[in-house]
């Protein structure tokens, strides 16, 4: 993989995982003009630029991806502090990148959406 790919493969990368999941109530949208994908009206993955994706995870699961796969996430300043990951998105395989949405999306799902999904 490049470390220069367009953002609209990065896009349909994501939705094709989301699919396979199955990730139910996703919406592609926007979030801070940038495109994201949203449940609930919450964005829990966001395509920053043609590197990076940001994903919406708990502060401390954060931290402990970023110490177990640095070369893949990494905390830059503007993120310090929210619970939001920056992703390296040429260096994360389909299967943990997978992996990854499906935890940002249960982070932002509405519980009973989580619910639901969590017992199909």
């Amino acid at each position: 993989m490049t470390s220069n790919i367009d953002m609209d493969a990065i896009v349909e990368r994501l939705q094709r995982l989301m699919a396979q999941a199955p990730l139910p109530a996703v919406e592609p949208g926007t979030h801070y003009g940038l495109p994201a994908f949203k449940v609930g009206g919450k964005a829990f993955v966001t395509v920053r630029n043609n590197e990076t994706i940001v994903l919406a995870l708990p502060i401390d699961r954060k931290e402990q991806l970023i110490e177990m796969a640095p070369e893949i996430y990494f905390q830059s300043d503007h993120y310090v502090g929210w619970p939001s990951l920056p992703t390296r998105i040429a260096a994360i395989g389909d299967e943990e990148l997978q992996l990854r949405l499906i935890e940002a999306w249960r982070f932002r799902a509405p519980k009973k959406l989580r619910a639901a999904f969590d017992v199909g």
